[in-house]
């Protein structure tokens, strides 16, 4: 559903499509009937109730996929780029993720982009629900296992920041930022009080639309702006929220400010910081396939009126 325009398009052309490990669910499939119709599947999976469960399954592979995958890289010889690779490299470059310039307005996924530069890609990272979970897993570039940390499809709003409090527990040598929207932080923004108690320097980043912005994304598109129980503008100061518990707070209400405040948060060591970023209040998430629609109907931009 919002997946990069040139990885939607690669499954929509293959002759051959590995699914390790994944479910094939609504919002990877999208339309059914128009989903990698050219592909021969082969699904692995340790749950066999998954094989051809909403996909055929030519080759079903029941098992632990690490068991399974090293027996098949010793079947598969090495070989040549091909006009396959270079087909895909051309989407790539034609649907490039990009971010906006304007320096008079913080856009999330510009945030996400800069953080994933100064963190080299090795930080952990967990994020809550919404867009910010989409921008995040887009543009958070992660160089290492175990570093990227979300519900995933289960829509668990509040899991982003007391996660992170466990992940920089487990991991207290490394860095651990929580990408949190206004809406789930405020559902377990209670637990800035045993962090700050026992000293847990979790990078709260608060990408702050004032909206419940997936679902307004949603208002916005199929039902014609009609908004309806979506703007949470009523919200506490966060800044001034994470000073009443004891934490660090820091307010970014321009894209200009955006790197310092990342660095002044990572100084950071002894207490959590709320880095809360004011974002464009209509950002959306692109690229975007509509729900039950295919390839065809993928959204690179906001369609114009």
């Amino acid at each position: 559903m919002h997946g990069t325009g040139y990885a939607n398009t690669a499954v929509h052309e293959c002759d051959l499509l590995i699914a390790v490990g994944a479910r094939f669910d609504d919002r990877v499939t999208g339309k059914l009937d128009a989903f990698a119709q050219k592909a021969k599947v082969i699904h692995i999976d340790i749950d066999p109730a998954e094989m051809g469960k909403t996909v055929h399954v030519d080759v079903a592979l029941v098992g632990r996929c690490k068991d399974i995958l090293a027996q098949l890289v010793k079947k598969v010889k090495p070989r040549e780029e091909t006009e396959w690779n270079r087909q895909i490299m051309e989407w790539r470059n034609k649907y490039a993720l990009e971010c906006p310039t304007d320096d008079e307005k913080v856009y999330p996924q510009c945030v996400i982009s800069l953080l994933s530069e100064m963190t080299k890609g090795e930080a952990v990272v967990v994020t809550d629900v919404g867009q910010h979970q989409m921008w995040t897993a887009l543009f958070y570039k992660v160089t290492k296992p175990h570093r990227f940390l979300s519900s995933g499809g289960l829509g668990t709003m509040g899991y982003g920041f007391p996660s992170a409090i466990g992940a920089k527990v487990g991991c207290p040598d490394l860095p651990v930022f929580a990408i949190c929207g206004d809406g789930g932080f405020q559902m377990t923004l209670q637990e800035l009080a045993p962090a700050v108690e026992h000293q847990i320097p979790v990078k709260i980043i608060l990408l702050n639309n004032g909206y419940l912005g997936m679902v307004r994304q949603w208002q916005e598109l199929f039902w014609d702006r009609r908004y309806s129980g979506v703007d949470i503008s009523v919200q506490p100061d966060f800044k001034a929220l994470a000073e009443a518990y004891g934490a660090a707070g820091i307010r970014v209400e321009k894209m200009s400010q955006v790197q310092g405040a990342l660095e002044e948060a990572m100084e950071i060591n002894d207490r959590p910081v709320i880095v809360d970023f004011h974002t464009e209040r209509e950002a959306n998430v692109f690229p975007m396939i509509p729900a039950g629609q295919s390839i065809e109907q993928m959204m690179v931009n906001r369609p114009k009126k």
